[in-house]
């Protein structure tokens, strides 16, 4: 999408003016998205949004200065749906998210993101530790090392980690312990 966006670019491109927005339409496949034509051909399909955000109205002319904010806004909310989709299955570390987006996302996107994700606690790498430490605990019965081990394999700073674990009770710990050699010895 934004590779089709630059060749329209270069293809209106006349001393910084591109042209004059000449319909505005609905995709019909897609509600949150609309087509926009410059000049009577196709210019570039954005999120439905960007249109009221930026104001774009039939008899608008268009420029490479304000094109610039719109496609960053269009791979903003492509990269938050991404994310959102992502946190829809599983939870996931901010290391481990910033990864997953970074093969289609610029930085800075990324870090935008992020931070809005933040803004509504979908990610919060010290919650996401306390519930793996819990779910290690009770349900696999793992010792501290292990904890460690998986916390670290998810994407969680040390930091973190070392203070997740260090709420771990030592009566569960040897009881775990117990659990998992009594297990053993009966195989």
């Amino acid at each position: 999408m934004l590779l089709v966006a630059f060749v329209n670019i270069i293809t209106y491109k006349k001393g910084g003016l591109m042209g004059i927005i000449t319909k505005i339409e609905q995709q019909k496949r897609n509600d949150d998205r609309v087509n926009i034509y410059v000049d009577d051909k196709f210019f570039i399909a954005i999120f439905k949004e960007l249109v009221y955000t930026f104001n774009l109205k039939k008899g608008n002319e268009i420029n490479e200065e304000e094109l610039k904010p719109i496609l960053d806004d269009e791979m903003y909310i492509k990269a938050k749906n991404k994310a959102l989709n992502i946190l829809s299955h599983a939870d996931q570390s901010e290391k481990k998210l910033k990864e997953k987006l970074s093969s289609e996302f610029d930085e800075n996107i990324i870090e935008r993101v992020i931070d809005f994700l933040k803004s509504y606690n979908l990610v919060n790498d010290s919650v996401l530790a306390q519930k793996i430490v819990n779910t290690n605990v009770n349900l696999n019965k793992c010792g501290k090392n292990r904890i460690k081990q998986n916390l670290y394999n998810k994407g969680i700073n040390r930091s973190t980690i070392n203070e997740a674990v260090s709420e771990l009770d030592k009566d569960t710990e040897f009881e775990n312990a117990m659990y998992l050699a009594k297990k053993r010895l009966k195989e």
